[in-house]
């Protein structure tokens, strides 16, 4: 029946994609119908350059691959190109593509009678009228080469990644690579960008000087001018308090709420810190052993060592941090220990900072420290091992070597479990410089003081997810013989 429909008039988008859902049995919120119809009438109406915009968990990149099936169902010469920030990620939006047209009953037309080299995961050619040189739909990477290719459709489906556009130098070269693309489309055709911002700069920002400045834009932040969620159906208000805790603040507005939010826009409050003075106590139990802190069960902790080795005062701080955890995802700053030597002392300055952070682990019986080896810290992890066995504790030693700036590990740490005011500390620790190095901080200073809250991201960055303990199951009477 549907297909006696649609050779007497063929399907508009938002019919194509109600067929698909229901042979998935899947709804079409409304939220998806309003994209639907933005994304047929927006060309139709002669805009050519398009930016979709929408929170992460919308769906759009399955509504754009709903849309390039529809449109080559509607113009099987069309040349589509789908450029990622990696071949791999654009490779997903064309296999997507690929299983709706051998799915879809109106697609039946457009397969292929021998897809062995044009039915591929990352390139596909439909059985169309034209015999053209370039596939119906390819993918590609925005590093890669699409030198030579034509198309009259260019989706660039998240060309914008938190990796490619955290230095200006990297948003220069983004920029660059993505001006080929306007080699690549043919007179008349069409680009779409479909994203969301990771950075203050980000390549969708609005205004004259803007990049997509011109674009006809459609942006759906998750949250209405009422603070009410736009697919309250997926996207409850509770399930968007614990989304905005687990990912803090920043991020949030970033990726949910669509906003080119600047990483100073963050600030570190040393009040959302709760205080406690307790010390754990550990005891043994059914020879089990069992650490608890203010009668809550310890389950995970560690220390990080960000060293340094110049004068007492002078240069970068040598850090140590211990952190705890329970099972209910709250963590506990229970030491931060600004590392010294004496310089006087007839041992050298490396042996005397290892036997102190080796004391340190035997103290609060830490089961792993690790060490981050950039810079002067590569020898160090040996030289700890040999005073931790001194002291005879089972305390493993890890290097770890920092590849993520500065600024993103401490956002992307400290953030989430501020805001969800999951943070603990000892008041030891507010007795140290850790305070007023946190109230000062800010991510866009240069020079900042900022060695204790890198030790203590690294510590709660190197926590381990855990998942929420669930009931017992009930034991069910048995309903079989013997």
């Amino acid at each position: 029946m549907i297909e006696a429909q649609a050779a007497e008039r063929p399907a508009d988008l938002l019919e194509f994609a109600w067929i698909w859902n229901q042979r998935a049995h899947l709804g079409t919120p409304g939220l998806h119908r309003r994209v639907l119809r933005w994304l047929q009438q927006a060309p139709a109406s002669g805009d050519h350059r398009l930016l979709l915009m929408a929170f992460r968990g919308a769906g759009k990149s399955t509504l754009v691959g709903l849309f390039c099936a529809w449109r080559l169902y509607r113009e099987p010469d069309t040349r589509i190109l789908v450029l990622a920030a990696d071949h791999a990620l654009a490779t997903r939006m064309v296999a997507t593509v690929r299983r709706i047209l051998a799915r879809h009953p109106l697609c039946g037309a457009l397969l292929p009678e021998r897809a062995e080299g044009s039915w591929a995961s990352d390139r596909f050619t439909v059985a169309r009228p034209a015999v053209l040189r370039d596939a119906s739909m390819l993918a590609a990477g925005i590093g890669g080469n699409i030198t030579g290719a034509r198309a009259e459709l260019i989706i660039c489906d998240d060309v914008e990644v938190a990796g490619n556009c955290d230095t200006p130098a990297k948003r220069a070269e983004l920029r660059e690579r993505l001006t080929e693309a306007e080699f690549v489309l043919t007179p008349g055709g069409t680009m779409l960008f479909v994203g969301t911002p990771h950075c203050a700069e980000t390549l969708y920002a609005d205004g004259q000087d803007g990049f997509l400045a011109g674009y006809r834009r459609l942006v759906l932040p998750l949250l209405d001018a009422d603070g009410r969620s736009t697919w309250p159906e997926r996207f409850p208000e509770d399930a968007v308090a614990k989304l905005r805790n687990r990912v803090g603040p920043l991020a949030f507005r970033r990726q949910m709420l669509l906003e080119a939010v600047a990483e100073e826009a963050a600030r570190l409050d040393p009040a959302l810190i709760a205080r406690y003075a307790a010390e754990p106590d550990y005891r043994e139990a059914n020879g089990r052993g069992v650490l608890t802190l203010m009668g809550t069960r310890l389950v995970s902790g560690g220390g990080w060592w960000d060293p340094a080795f110049g004068r007492p005062g002078q240069g970068d701080s040598s850090v140590v941090a211990a952190t705890f955890a329970d099972g209910e995802g709250r963590h506990y700053l229970h030491r931060l220990a600004y590392v010294t030597h004496d310089p006087g002392a007839a041992e050298d300055p490396a042996t005397q900072q290892c036997r102190t952070v080796a004391a340190i682990a035997r103290d609060l019986l830490l089961p792993v420290l690790r060490v981050e080896t950039n810079g002067i810290g590569g020898f160090l992890p040996g030289l700890l091992r040999q005073e931790i066995q001194r002291t005879g504790i089972a305390c493993a030693v890890k290097e770890v070597t920092s590849r993520v700036p500065k600024v993103q590990r401490i956002l992307g740490a400290l953030d989430p479990v501020l805001a969800a005011r999951r943070l603990s500390a000892h008041e030891s620790v507010f007795r140290t410089p850790f305070p007023r190095e946190m109230a000062a901080w800010r991510p866009e200073a240069a020079g900042a003081r900022d060695d204790a809250l890198d030790a203590v991201a690294g510590c709660l960055a190197a926590e381990p997810v855990r998942l929420p303990l669930l009931p017992p199951r009930a034991n069910l009477p048995s309903w079989r013989g013997g």
